[in-house]
């Protein structure tokens, strides 16, 4: 018997969904694909619309025995069950929080470029760091953006998983494939054209 491959994908949601239509979506993509976690990531402020949407989005996800986690507000993690937090501030918090949600919780840090800051949320317990973004976007100029030797040089020297997320072409996602543990995937599944399940399947065979 083979033994199953656990999947280096996590899907973040879009920042805006129609809770109904995107719930049966979710489901759709985590039937066809492995993956990893689940990262609930509505850019509203709102916690009661949060908390609507985590608890619907966390059956789907673990029906199907995939985690879930929450950027930032990481009060819903104890309120309805989810599994996690990712902080998008960095290291700021992740002693704070690894306190308080415990050693089972998941908690991951974004660090953008920063290896010091990213060795920092390792040092404080972070369960995984992730660095982004990838690609530098046409309209933003100078943006600074993850090159792939920051993620060789995090493979071969700090133990703690890392993640790659934020533009994340076919080109890059080769690159990346043998040094980053995982890939965070977002608008690269949920706006392209191929639709997607598609996206993913593809995504899923640069990583296997």
């Amino acid at each position: 018997m083979t033994e199953e491959i656990p999947s280096r994908l996590t899907l973040a949601t879009p920042t805006q969904f129609d809770l109904v239509s995107f719930r049966d979506q979710l489901a759709a993509a985590l039937d066809a694909v492995p993956v990893a976690c689940v990262r609930l990531s509505l850019a509203s402020r709102d916690e009661e619309a949060l908390a609507r949407a985590g608890d619907v989005l966390r059956e789907v996800s673990h029906a199907r025995d995939v985690p879930i986690i929450v950027d930032d507000h990481h009060g819903l993690v104890t309120r309805i069950g989810l599994d996690g937090v990712h902080l998008t501030d960095g290291h700021r918090r992740v002693r704070e929080l690894r306190k308080a949600l415990g050693e089972d919780a998941i908690v991951g840090a974004y660090c953008g470029t920063s290896r010091h800051n990213g060795m920092t949320a390792a040092e404080l317990g972070a369960d995984y760091v992730s660095f982004g973004p990838i690609t530098p976007a046409p309209l933003l100029g100078e943006e600074e953006v993850a090159p792939t030797d920051l993620f060789i040089w995090w493979s071969e020297m700090i133990e703690v998983p890392v993640m790659a997320e934020g533009r994340l072409d076919d080109a890059a996602l080769q690159a990346l494939a043998p040094v980053a543990d995982f890939v965070c995937l977002s608008d690269e599944v949920w706006l392209s054209p191929d639709g997607p399940i598609a996206a993913l399947e593809r995504i899923a065979g640069i990583f296997d």
